[in-house]
């Protein structure tokens, strides 16, 4: 098969398109062909060993590979079909059409992939293309899980920052369907495609301060790894409630000393990106509640240009790579 790999760490252009032995479906395994994949940040990280979160740096170069990646072919992410299924394998057929998330075992990348029928992989929603519900996953699960966690109620006010990036997208939408007031925060060029997927109200981060404003939010979903957690409780309600999905560990240490000593609650938890999660997003999607929030589908052969327009944010939704061909 084909497969987009990278045999070192470093930039865009350490990944290429090579032939590499098909994967089969072993056991409990079902074998997928990956019609569609979508690139995100932690792809972009993971190529070169570069991420925003600094403390767990040296227990995951000693889990990916100290000297060079153990898995040669990123993608964790997509949408496609089952080919095979082994002969432990429960709750797949041949011919299902299927999204989700490959967990760490990644391989998205290759136009077959191999994993456990115990993933996290469902049935595809029936109204969107391959290349759509590839987007889905990573974002909606985020998204999904932090505004659950955050119990974010109808008539609430939620603000997003970070609102044009995938989780933030998705987390528009969900919360909209929820039935909340929502607040984008991202770049002036992000503004009409996060208004047109259900923000009420946008701020440019570059043009205006937050708490210039005035408004206090109940919930805070944060997706902007950085900021220091003081500047979000400028913002919040009295019992607002906050979230985020990049913390560093001073931001880990203070939303625990946030949530002990005041009447607000400050959450880290991370995504487990579950089956019924995914279940879920596909009722969602399928009521029209969620809808697509892909840029541009670019084949196999520019996954470098996908994530070079990821990593400086020139992107205006997601970027999914065409893994296997497809007209749907």
């Amino acid at each position: 098969m084909k497969a987009i790999t990278y045999d070192r760490y470093g930039p865009p252009e350490v990944l290429q398109v090579r032939e590499v032995p098909d994967p089969v479906a072993k056991g409990d395994q079902i074998l997928v062909r990956v019609r569609a994949a979508e690139a995100t940040k932690s792809d972009c990280e993971l190529r070169a060993f570069r991420f925003p979160i600094k403390w767990f740096w040296l227990p995951l170069r000693l889990a990916i590979g100290v000297f060079r990646p153990r898995n040669r072919i990123l993608g964790g992410y997509f949408a496609g079909e089952v080919m095979a299924v082994g002969q432990d394998a429960e709750g797949f057929a041949v011919g299902d059409e299927v999204y989700g998330a490959a967990g760490l075992g990644l391989g998205c990348y290759g136009e077959l992939v191999a994993l456990p029928a115990r993933s996290s992989v469902v049935r595809k929603p029936a109204n969107m293309s391959f290349a759509e519900a590839a987007a889905v996953p990573l974002g909606g699960l985020n998204a999904l899980h932090f505004l659950r966690l955050a119990e974010l109620r109808a008539g609430e006010s939620v603000l997003v920052l970070g609102a044009g990036g995938s989780i933030g997208l998705h987390g528009v939408q969900i919360a909209k369907a929820l039935g909340a007031e929502v607040t984008g925060v991202d770049k002036a060029a992000k503004e009409d495609l996060v208004r047109r997927h259900g923000a009420d109200h946008f701020i440019d981060y570059q043009r205006e301060d937050l708490a210039d404003r005035g408004v206090r939010y109940d919930v805070v979903f944060d997706m902007v790894p950085g900021a220091p957690l003081v500047d979000r409780l400028r913002v919040m309600a009295d019992d607002g409630r906050y979230v985020t999905g990049n913390p560093s560990l001073p931001v880990m240490l203070r939303c625990l000393w946030t949530t002990w000593t005041s009447r607000r609650t400050a959450s880290f938890a991370f995504a487990k990106e579950t089956r019924e999660e995914l279940d879920a997003l596909r009722e969602m999607i399928e009521a029209g509640q969620i809808r697509s929030i892909v840029d541009e589908v670019l084949p196999q052969e520019r996954a470098a240009e996908a994530h070079r327009r990821v990593e400086d944010e020139s992107r205006l939704g997601a970027l999914v790579i065409a893994v296997s061909r497809t007209d749907r």
